[in-house]
């Protein structure tokens, strides 16, 4: 039987697993922040570098579905605390070592170790709470993803470009182990789920509500990520007041929002808010198009944006939890496989467009993505049904 806690909503635990989203997303982008350091450590050069944050999201996509098919039995909080062990010493060993192919192969691994986490976190906090409460579960689990962007990686890098990227490697690595030591001591031990024929990976290939939501995470990641992955570029070209800082700190501030939002009306209203997500972003784009720069639209237009990337991850996560009684986290694997499929999909096209119409026409590419999500939403009053 699940071990539930109460009727009660468990903030502390719910917090507590959104501490591993938070440490998941940095353990994924922080060479970002801080590449030209390790590029000049150990004599690379920029596709190499990239290789540090690319390596990692493929090892993600590609070990996800079966090793969370193959873990299905663990205990869920046993398994957690292995997956943090794996970060914990991807990230202080990577700081450690001074060779170029043996930090890439330590950026695997905790590739791999993020393949199991994304989805299985989800699924262990909604098996942790009542069915009502369920999609506030995976709002405020995924929620640590939206801050480890919008706060995290600002601050990790920061403490990189003072102290070194090998500190700021080790810093992350023992956040970890402290998370760990504290997922010890308070989460519940969860015993894991058999796998069996109608709950395997092909099984959920099959549900047309999962395929329909598999298709609205490949046009809403793509439609983010399309414009995001090149945001630098869009804020030159339509020359926003106060820079990239000023847009970054603007769409922030608008996806923080967005995670209050979501945590209080995701259980009731995660239909409207699917629509609203496509809505947003469509407005944003066509904001930028038309007014290129104007101080106040420009600004509205990414605090719209952020309102729209906020709660991204979380919707189409809970939207496929609530499909399934059993193996939500084979769901989610499913799901969010075709996530990291997106961004990598995704970064290659909008690539190509960017060289030959410029950033400022991504904003098409995005909007042409988003006005599908929008219609295929209003429609799919059962797949995007209230939780519980």
């Amino acid at each position: 039987m699940n071990k539930k806690i109460s009727n009660v909503f468990p903030w502390v635990l719910m917090i507590l697993m959104s501490s591993v989203t938070f440490v998941g997303i940095l353990s994924e982008l922080m060479p970002s922040g801080v590449l030209p350091q390790i590029m000049d450590d150990l004599g690379i050069n920029e596709v190499q570098g990239g290789r540090l944050v690319g390596l990692y999201a493929l090892a993600s996509a590609i070990f996800g579905i079966p090793l969370i098919s193959a873990t299905m039995q663990f205990n869920r909080k046993n398994l957690l605390l292995w997956l943090l062990l794996g970060f914990a010493v991807c990230n202080i060993a990577s700081a450690l070592v001074h060779n170029y192919y043996l930090v890439l192969v330590l950026r695997f691994l905790g590739g791999i170790s993020a393949g199991v986490m994304w989805p299985m976190i989800a699924a262990f906090g909604m098996r942790l709470v009542d069915p009502h409460h369920q999609g506030k579960a995976v709002a405020v689990i995924m929620a640590g993803n939206t801050l480890g962007i919008s706060l995290g990686m600002p601050l990790m890098t920061s403490i990189g470009e003072k102290f070194g990227w090998r500190t700021e490697f080790i810093v992350l690595g023992l956040i970890v182990v402290l998370i760990a030591v504290l997922s010890f001591f308070m989460l519940p031990s969860t015993p894991g789920e058999k796998l069996t024929r109608s709950t395997s990976p092909f099984a959920m290939l099959k549900n047309k509500a999962i395929l329909l939501i598999i298709l609205l995470t490949l046009l809403g990641v793509s439609a983010h990520y399309g414009v995001y992955t090149y945001i630098t570029q869009l804020v030159a070209e339509i020359d926003i007041k106060g820079g990239i800082e000023m847009a970054l700190l603007v769409f922030g501030i608008g996806s923080l929002i967005s995670i209050v939002i979501a945590t209080k009306y995701i259980d009731k209203y995660l239909r409207e808010l699917t629509v609203l997500m496509f809505a947003f972003i469509a407005i944003a784009m066509v904001m930028f198009y038309f007014f290129k720069g104007a101080m106040f639209i420009s600004h509205l237009g990414f605090f719209m944006w952020g309102l729209s990337f906020g709660p991204l991850v979380t919707l189409f996560q809970a939207a496929v939890g609530n499909q399934v009684e059993t193996a939500k986290d084979v769901a989610m694997s499913v799901q969010s496989c075709m996530f990291n499929l997106s961004i990598m999909l995704t970064t290659w096209v909008a690539g190509v467009l960017l060289m030959h119409y410029g950033a400022l026409n991504l904003t098409w590419y995005a909007v042409i993505l988003a006005v599908p999500g929008i219609i295929i939403s209003i429609f799919a009053k059962h797949t995007l049904r209230p939780m519980g």
